[in-house]
């Protein structure tokens, strides 16, 4: 199995592709390969069932063009960060050797989500002792990058990724999830404004895009700062 360029983290079914959706089909545009690990099954939800999320996963991730999408099964609402955890995080990492890791932010409102945030980066760096699992050689990814679409509670971005083209893709994703988000106007970390939440996705990734001069874009954060080597290249104008 080759390995994949970025792998995408999340608690839930639905969570990549509402925050990061465009960046993961812009990615595959560009010949890179993209996977998606859910870390729960998403049974705790209040609507639909396990089941019926399993096949809106599906169909989401073929819009999304993933190579690779995979369930660890955690338990939904009850996600901890424990050796154990770590370790079968650690075990997906090490099969699939992403440069790449896009987790969620590292704060929210939803426990899964943010504990998960600190799982992901525990478990990239675990993913790197040989000791840990060493029936399975050792990788650590070169970087772990968080998503913070829709957060109010969020540092700035460290950058934003232009999706204007990749957009109604990104849109058609989430909308395979009709048992969530079907004539609903909240959802995870999404807060209400009493639009439906579609509408509620475009604007707020109209904001992120206005931010890079842009139509429409994703928001990340990383805890690195990022190197420029030539300064006359910089985009976004002041003015």
């Amino acid at each position: 199995m080759a390995d994949l360029n970025v792998l995408a983290i999340f608690a839930h079914r639905d969570d990549a592709e509402l925050t990061c959706g465009g960046t993961l089909i812009k990615l595959a545009s560009q010949g890179h390969r993209t996977g998606v690990l859910d870390l729960t099954e998403g049974e705790m939800g209040t609507r639909g069932s396990a089941e019926l999320r399993a096949q809106e996963a599906e169909r989401a991730g073929a819009v999304l063009g993933l190579a690779v999408r995979e369930n660890l099964k955690l338990p939904d609402a009850g996600i901890v960060n424990t050796p154990e955890t770590r370790r079968l995080v650690a075990r997906v990492i090490r099969r699939h050797r992403p440069s790449i890791v896009i987790a969620p932010a590292p704060q929210g409102r939803h426990p899964d989500h943010r504990v998960a945030a600190e799982l992901v980066r525990d478990a990239c760096f675990i993913s790197g002792l040989g000791k840990v699992e060493p029936d399975l050689a050792k990788h650590r990814p070169r970087k772990v990058i968080h998503c913070v679409t829709y957060r109010e509670d969020s540092v700035r971005p460290s950058f934003v990724v232009d999706i204007s083209d990749q957009f109604e893709r990104k849109l058609e994703a989430i909308r395979c999830y009709g048992s969530q988000f079907d004539a609903v106007t909240q959802a995870g970390e999404v807060y209400p404004n009493g639009d439906p939440l579609y509408e509620i996705v475009r604007h707020q990734a109209a904001h992120y895009g206005s931010l890079i001069r842009t139509r429409y874009g994703e928001p990340f954060f990383t805890t690195e700062t990022m190197r420029v080597d030539d300064i006359t290249t910089l985009e976004v104008a002041t003015f």
